[in-house]
Formats: structure tokens, sequence, C-alpha cells
């Protein structure tokens, strides 16, 4: 496989405070990574040095090849990645159209043939009938279908999901899990992160453990789930 994103060696910072500690992953194209991790051991860190909302102070992160750190996570954007927030970050005063059309990018990555339109949203997404009405109203789950949705309009490369099922009932996780397979099939690399051990294990083709701020475990999905030892180390299940 053609290798689309390589961190190595990222060090980032909240001011003073040293939250990645010579962090290190790859993500092939078309394949799903997942990060894991008990809170706050600097799993969405992690995605913010790479979208650059954290910039790190050491280290490299290649896109095709292109170097984004110390880029602006506008400039990131536009070059294939798409962000889905743990916050979600929907817009509530707006309708559903209206936060759809912000995620539009004037500069697309991909062909027309396999654009995402907000036209293809609404004949994928269970979100079409709720095309008026605005974010505030929406339901959670109906939030996060619809973050993901906007980030599919800057027709990414690479998404990087944090945490998609936070707050969802465990029928509507599954749904939003069932969209984030439908779209890796579509060749859309990620990475993911959740707290659901078994989605995130098994859907990804590698998966990686952080602890403190480093990455110390990185491998098959299978050996996670099978090995309670990990498992009570450093994901406290």
């Amino acid at each position: 496989m053609k290798m689309l994103l390589k961190v190595k060696e990222i060090n980032s910072y909240y001011g003073d405070s040293h939250v990645l500690h010579d962090v290190s992953l790859e993500v092939e194209k078309g394949q799903i990574i997942s990060i894991l991790g008990r809170n706050g051991v600097g799993k969405s860190t992690t995605l913010k040095s790479i979208i650059g909302i954290v910039s790190p102070r050491s280290g490299s992160i290649l896109f095709k090849n292109e170097e984004l750190v110390g880029k602006a996570p506008f400039r990131i954007a536009r070059r294939g990645l798409g962000y889905v927030p743990e916050e979600r970050r929907i817009f509530p005063g707006l309708t559903v159209r209206e936060n759809l059309i912000m995620g539009i990018k004037t500069v697309q990555t991909k062909g027309d043939s396999g654009a995402w339109t907000i036209e293809r949203v609404y004949s994928e997404f269970s979100i079409g009938e709720r095309d008026k009405t605005l974010g505030a109203n929406l339901s959670g789950g109906e939030q996060q279908m619809l973050t993901i949705a906007r980030t599919l309009l800057g027709n990414p490369e690479l998404i990087l999901i944090d945490e998609p099922s936070e707050g969802l009932s465990p029928l509507v996780a599954k749904h939003i899990f069932a969209i984030i397979q439908e779209v890796n099939k579509e060749g859309i690399s990620m990475i993911l992160v959740d707290q659901n051990l078994y989605f995130a294990c098994s859907v990804a083709q590698r998966v990686y453990i952080m602890s403190k701020g480093n990455i110390v475990y990185s491998g098959a999905g299978k050996e996670v789930i099978e090995n309670s030892d990990i498992q009570a180390k450093y994901l406290a299940v």
C-alpha cells in the first residue's frame, strides 16, 4: 500500500506542559488505524497535532510526503485532511444544510466522479429530512452524523475522528460505526479514537496504544482484544 501519513517523533506541549513524547505512527492509503488509551494520555492531542490545532515543537508530520508541522489548520485541511472533533462543533444557529455548506472547500482533492456533495450525503446519511432543522435541535446522534457529513464535503483523503460514540446510546453508536465503515470502503483513510475497544480494534488494520503521552504498543487489533494483560495495564478494561 501507498504511505499516506507518517508521523515521526513529534513532541507537543500545552504551555510548559509536555504532552506528547516522541509520538510516531503511520497510515497507509485506505487504512483505518485506531489510537487507544485511558483518558488524558494524549490521544486527542495527537489528532490536534496532525491537523495543526496544536503545533509540535519538534518532529515531523508528512502527508503525501509534504511536511505539515508549522502549517495552519485550514491549509492542512485544504491538502486533503478532515477532522471530526470530540465536541462536534456544529453551528447550533444554522440549519443542517447551512452547516454542510460550511464544510465545502473551494479547492477539491477528488475528481468530480467521486466527490461528496450535499445530495450524496443526504442519500447516504439519515439527515436529509432534517434539512431545515437548526443544529441546536438535533439529537446527539444526528449531530455526530452532521459533523461527519460536513467533513466529507471537504472530500478528504484522510479523516481524523475523535470519540464518535461518546454520549450516544449503544444503538445510535452502532449506526455511527456503520457509517464510518461505509466511508472507509470509499477508500478514505482514517485515524480513529474511541473508547469502544471492540469496534476500534476490529475495524483497524493497526492499533496504537498510548500511555502518558507515549506510544506503548503497536500491533494488530485482534491481539489487543485477546490480551487481557494489555487491556488491564493500559486500557483499564
